[in-house]
Order: C-alpha cells, then sequence, then structure tokens
C-alpha cells in the first residue's frame, strides 16, 4: 500500500475554501482505497503553518500513477496551483502484513 501525503499553504487565508474544493475533485477519482481533503486543525506546539491537507491510500504504484493520470487530477491542479503557495508531497510505501494487530 502507499499513503500519498500533500500539504499545501495558501497564498492568502481566503484562498483555502477554493483550495478545498478544487482538491475535492480528487474524491471522484476512483483508483485509492481512502481519500480525505481536509483543513489543518493549527493545534502543532511547533509548526502551523499548513493550510490543508491531502491524504489518500493507493494498493500499489499502478494506482497512484491512474489516479494521477486521471482528467479530475489535472483539472484539481488547474484550479489550485494558481490559489496555492507551497506544495509538499510524501509518498510512504506501507508493507502489507499478514498478521493481526496483535502480531
Amino acid at each position: 500500500m502507499i499513503r500519498h501525503i500533500v500539504l499545501f499553504t495558501a497564498k492568502s487565508p481566503d484562498k483555502v475554501d477554493a483550495i478545498c474544493e478544487g482538491l475535492s475533485l480528487l474524491a471522484q477519482i476512483p483508483h485509492s482505497q481512502c481519500f480525505e481533503v481536509s483543513r489543518n486543525t493549527r493545534v502543532d506546539l511547533y509548526g502551523n503553518d499548513i493550510d490543508v491537507v491531502v491524504y489518500g491510500e493507493f494498493e500499489d504504484q499502478a494506482a497512484l500513477d491512474a489516479y494521477k493520470a486521471h482528467p479530475n487530477y489535472a483539472e484539481a491542479t488547474r484550479r489550485v496551483r494558481p490559489l496555492r503557495d507551497l506544495r509538499f508531497a510524501a509518498d510512504i510505501v506501507v508493507p502489507v502484513s499478514t498478521k493481526g494487530p496483535t502480531g
């Protein structure tokens, strides 16, 4: 499984809603197992610069690649890019365990 996490900062606070709306197009893409777009709750003690978080889980690299190739991905990018300042992305490969939660 791959966890796909993308963090955005808005160019200004009044752009955050529009960023969330543009990114909501990604939820309509059928290749993820789990997908969320959320505002940052800003409760960290040390840093609260991030405005919006995208979190998705994908079965494998092929599913993530198909997600990125979907037309909604290009449309979301077109809508959000002019509104955002920074974008940070991380993809984490999580080994699939055959053991239960207690091992």
